[in-house]
């Protein structure tokens, strides 16, 4: 039998996992991660879940929480919905106090279910999607911006540029049903329609026949919801068909990998951020994880910012939940959180609130493929 010490940050099959929890001592404070560690999504979630590892590691070794180790399990999803929810109904079995940093939209919402049957917490998934905020589920807490503000933000820049004719090319899942609500609000803002309106299938993306079809259009921008290697596809699409239209996507693509992976079409691409810019010193949060990640002789990406601020907000939650936290307290301390300052940024919640914040901003891929604000 593995003890519970033992397991910390390692990714294991759910059947592993209820070998290696049952019937050991509970001496540390156990979360539990399902998230796409494998798939289309597999970039930004090695970075945010690196991200939170990074403040976990140091909260670790400054002696925990009460003297209690913070063991983070991740399970791979494969960015499956179905998955997703198999799996956090095991983690939920073997005694984690809360779920913590999924990935998606719909995987968020088959985990959903389960919070309330059994009285779990779910700590920072990371999308935005509007149905996570409102109606407010009183076990579910947010971290970051919606997906809608993004867009609506995205939108609103390329109209203050002088860019009039917008295409949106989305995934046709309620990820995408939920932020291109963002997309069209923005352009109602000034008077605008797409100039063309395409979705692709999440399961069997084919982004080449969509891509002609929004190019038809001669759009000056294209925007795009999705995720991972199907934006890729796309913009590269783009690209190949010898369009120099503005491409922009939103923060679940604000990663590295996603850069590394659009390799030369990558140069000018617009990617909406939720967390301050990961290379400024102007926020005491930013310089913190800065600092973290040199010891861990890594870079620190947007997705890493989201990990770490995620991480930083979950503990805490379990500061104020007492000596020996469970899932209520846990809940009623989050709950209690109101305008706490992380380090230049607040997150806040209340009983009739769990958005935590409503940070957007934009960045910009340069020549060295590298964000810029």
């Amino acid at each position: 039998m593995i003890p519970i010490r033992h397991i910390a940050h390692r990714l294991i099959a759910p059947t592993l996992l209820v070998a290696s929890l049952l019937g050991s001592a509970h001496a540390d404070i156990t979360i539990g991660q399902t998230a796409g560690i494998t798939g289309a999504v597999a970039g930004s979630v090695k970075e945010v879940t690196q991200g939170a590892k990074l403040y976990f590691d140091a909260v670790n070794a400054d002696g925990g929480v009460g003297g209690q180790k913070i063991n983070l399990v991740s399970l791979d999803d494969k960015f499956d919905p179905k998955l997703a929810a198999e799996n956090a109904k095991a983690l939920i079995d073997q005694g984690v106090i809360s779920l913590f940093l999924n990935r998606g939209t719909p995987h968020t919402q088959a985990i959903m279910p389960l919070l309330a049957e059994h009285k779990i917490p779910l700590v920072a998934p990371s999308t935005g999607a509007m149905a996570l905020h409102k109606p407010v589920n009183p076990w579910l807490f947010n971290v970051r911006a919606t997906y809608q503000r993004e867009a609506e933000r995205a939108i609103e820049h390329l109209s203050l540029i002088g860019v009039g004719r917008i295409a949106i090319v989305q995934v046709n899942d309620s990820f995408g049903e939920d932020a291109v609500v963002g997309a069209l609000a923005g352009l109602a803002k000034t008077n605008k329609q797409p100039v063309a309106h395409e979705k692709f299938d999440r399961a069997k993306p084919e982004l080449g026949p969509v891509v002609a079809k929004v190019l038809q259009a001669q759009p000056q921008a294209v925007i795009f919801i999705g995720s991972g290697s199907a934006v890729v596809e796309g913009m590269k699409a783009v690209r190949s068909a010898g369009s120099r239209a503005q491409m922009v996507t939103l923060s679940n693509n604000a990663s590295a990998g996603f850069i590394k992976d659009l390799g030369e079409a990558g140069h000018g691409v617009i990617v909406s951020q939720v967390f301050p810019y990961e290379r400024s010193t102007a926020k005491a949060i930013i310089k913190e994880a800065q600092e973290a990640a040199r010891k861990a002789s890594t870079e620190l990406t947007p997705s890493m910012v989201e990990g770490y601020v995620a991480a930083k907000v979950l503990v805490e939650g379990l500061k104020r939940a007492g000596p020996k936290p469970t899932r209520d307290s846990l809940r009623k301390a989050l709950e209690g959180m109101a305008r706490y300052d992380l380090g230049g940024i607040e997150v806040g919640y209340s009983p009739t609130d769990h958005s935590g914040m409503d940070y957007v901003d934009l960045a910009i891929i340069d020549q060295s493929g590298r964000f810029r604000r």
